[in-house]
């Protein structure tokens, strides 16, 4: 059994991400962060518990996170012109069922990572609570048993600016920290989450019953921000979450990665060749992926 704590900002593909993990019979979702990125904070943990009133998982906790990335500087980026206003393609609807929980995202983090073993993390936004993490509890690294990151470019270039991507960009102190602290760490950055292309076929066959029908509303903003020569969209986070609770979809190569924190590249990950920089514990770092794998759970899981 996979057990997750899930730290995620939705966003309609963190959305899918969370509908694919809770349809895996071998996973179980322990707990939800919410954190700045695609929508705020609080914006963010109120969407993660419709998701999971929609997956009818009440029992799983949403502790809200930071709404500012990790050096107190306010967020330059957002993404609700790719997933709406609300998040969720303006079709949020009503308030959640139940609040946030009263301890923060990274409290959370360090209370189950102390309490329950084998436990992994699945990061799908920026990695500031993760980061103020390992500030309330420095070995981290050795309590969890694995992170798995949705974020950064390796050979690919950025999709916020030429270098970087979202989830790095938009907290560089916290990716550099946690990408130096030692963890046993999956990265899924952009050069195998770009291939991960949900065609119209494929959005066709989605929208049967109330979980299909609240991802076809959900997604229908996003799709069209992408549905620039074709129909479809790109589903990054249901790619990380696919290859967290099953490795073996992705083809990887073992890197030391560093996180550029100043002029125009700051917030690209970069290899590590420096004198100096060979301590670094390496990540794991998916290169490629079986898309079509990915693509048949989450159609199977939104049917």
């Amino acid at each position: 059994m996979a057990a997750l704590i899930v730290d995620t900002d939705p966003g309609a593909d963190d959305a899918l991400a969370l509908m694919l993990l809770a349809a895996q019979p071998d996973t179980e979702i322990v707990a939800v962060g919410s954190v700045h990125g695609n929508v705020p904070a609080a914006l963010a943990a109120d969407n993660a518990l419709r998701v999971l009133d929609v997956l009818g998982l009440p029992h799983v906790p949403v502790a809200m996170g930071a709404d500012v990335p990790y050096s107190g500087e306010e967020s330059t980026f957002t993404a609700l012109h790719v997933h709406g206003s609300d998040g969720l393609g303006g079709y949020a609807g009503e308030s959640p069922s139940r609040k946030p929980t009263t301890e923060s995202a990274a409290e959370q983090i360090v209370r189950l990572a102390r309490d329950r073993s084998n436990l992994a993390l699945l990061a799908l936004g920026p990695l500031t609570n993760l980061a103020l993490a390992l500030d309330l509890e420095p070995d981290l690294p050795l309590l969890l048993r694995e992170v798995v990151w949705c974020g950064g470019a390796v050979h690919a270039a950025g999709n916020v600016t030429a270098h970087a991507e979202a989830n790095a960009r938009n907290d560089p102190e916290a990716a550099e920290k946690v990408l130096a602290a030692g963890f046993t760490m999956t990265m899924v950055p952009l050069d195998v989450t770009g291939q991960a292309w949900a065609d119209g076929a494929w959005l066709d066959q989605i929208g049967g019953g109330a979980v299909g029908r609240s991802a076809a509303q959900w997604i229908g903003h996003y799709v069209r921000f992408y549905s620039k020569a074709s129909r479809g969209c790109l589903l990054y986070d249901p790619l990380a979450a696919a290859i967290a609770v099953n490795p073996e979809l992705a083809r990887y190569e073992r890197h030391r990665v560093r996180v550029e924190l100043v002029g125009y590249p700051r917030g690209a990950t970069l290899l590590c060749f420096r004198a100096g920089e060979n301590e670094r514990r390496p990540v794991r770092v998916a290169m490629s992926a079986h898309v079509d794998v990915m693509l048949d759970q989450l159609r199977r899981a939104l049917r």
